[in-house]
């Protein structure tokens, strides 16, 4: 469907806001990829974790030295430092951790599935420095457990909805995993959501890496993307909740519907990733044939500045069905993670599979 010319003019404008932000690429956000060890066994999990990884945890030693440095060139007030993993919460030392960090002057988040979270649990780690908190819901009980690999799954999430919706000062957020089980039930999420207090709700759908890849029935086809979309546009008209799709891919028609601003993969220009091993990435869902270095062998500055350039000048991505592509002044070539092995080619293009049906 054609833009309005208002919405290509946003378009263009916000184009040359991304180009500038490429250029001058401050670092704003950092994730931490604390340990590949979970305590689930989730479907669709990008990394592939395990209860027990080969890769042992980070020491906190080692990532309190990636702050240090750059704190050298970037205030740590503005750079916010994401837990994920697999699963923060294994981890024995993870107040410690909040602690380090915030001693430094980063503030602090985390991602979790909410299986150990408990009240004590939550006011333990905002007493260390936890400032933001994302817990994964992905469906009413029968899916969120069979998505999880887990029949107490839903159970514990349930309790942890309302343990961080009782924290006023704690910003947090709800994300669901999209899925051909759960798409029908969106609406029934959503009133749990409210009913627990929840004030913010992000969509995904499910992209083919990692685990994912050996379930193509968790991926919604054209049709069912292009009603995602109609249902988060109508949800956005609620106070209830904010209601968005995440920053995961373009949406052609709807991208300026269904988030608050459009889609900009900032992988690489904003964001930067440690992972468990040392690695450096753009982004921790990224193929790993996109680290671009290691902390345990050069400088984390060195690889933010120099080598992960090919993150802010694309122009490489313009092949496959995106080489004549109408939209690529507007989405850059998509998400950095849905980039495969094969870096040429796009994983899966979602204003391409919804154009098609």
């Amino acid at each position: 469907m054609p833009l309005p010319l208002k919405q290509k003019i946003v378009r263009n404008v916000f184009s040359k806001y991304a180009r500038t932000q490429a250029q001058i690429h401050p670092l704003t956000y950092l994730f931490w990829e604390c340990t590949l060890r979970c305590n689930l066994n989730c479907l669709h999990c990008g990394s592939d974790c395990k209860k027990e990884s080969n890769v042992k945890d980070m020491p906190i030693e080692d990532f309190t030295k990636v702050l240090k440095e750059i704190s050298t060139k970037y205030e740590p007030g503005k750079v916010m430092i994401v837990l994920t993993g697999g699963e923060p919460m294994v981890r024995k030392d993870l107040e410690e951790c909040g602690r380090e960090i915030t001693k430094l002057g980063f503030p602090s988040g985390m991602v979790t599935n909410g299986m150990m979270l408990t009240q004590e649990r939550i006011n333990s780690l905002i007493a260390s420095g936890l400032r933001s908190i994302t817990l994964s819901v992905d469906g009413l009980e029968d899916n969120h457990n069979w998505l999880r690999g887990s029949k107490k799954s839903f159970a514990a999430v349930k309790n942890a909805l309302k343990v961080i919706a009782s924290q006023k000062n704690l910003v947090h957020d709800v994300v669901t995993c999209v899925n051909k089980r759960n798409l029908s039930e969106l609406d029934q999420i959503k009133q749990l959501l409210i009913d627990s207090g929840i004030q913010a709700w992000r969509l995904f759908t499910i992209a083919p890496i990692g685990r994912a890849v050996e379930y193509p029935d968790l991926h919604l086809d054209g049709k069912e993307i292009r009603q995602l979309f109609e249902y988060i546009e109508e949800s956005r008209k609620t106070t209830e909740i904010e209601t968005s799709f995440s920053c995961e891919a373009y949406a052609g028609e709807y991208d300026h519907k269904i988030r608050n601003g459009l889609f900009f993969c900032r992988a690489g220009v904003n964001i930067g990733s440690v992972l468990a091993d040392g690695s450096v990435s753009a982004c921790p869902n990224n193929s790993y044939e996109f680290v671009q270095g290691n902390i345990y062998k050069e400088s984390f500055l060195d690889i933010w500045e120099n080598k992960l350039r090919n993150m802010r000048n694309r122009s490489w991505m313009k092949t496959g069905i995106c080489k004549n592509c109408k939209e690529f002044k507007y989405c850059n070539g998509g998400a950095m993670h849905l980039r495969g092995n094969n870096q040429s080619e796009i994983l899966r293009c979602l204003w391409h599979e919804m154009d098609k049906d």
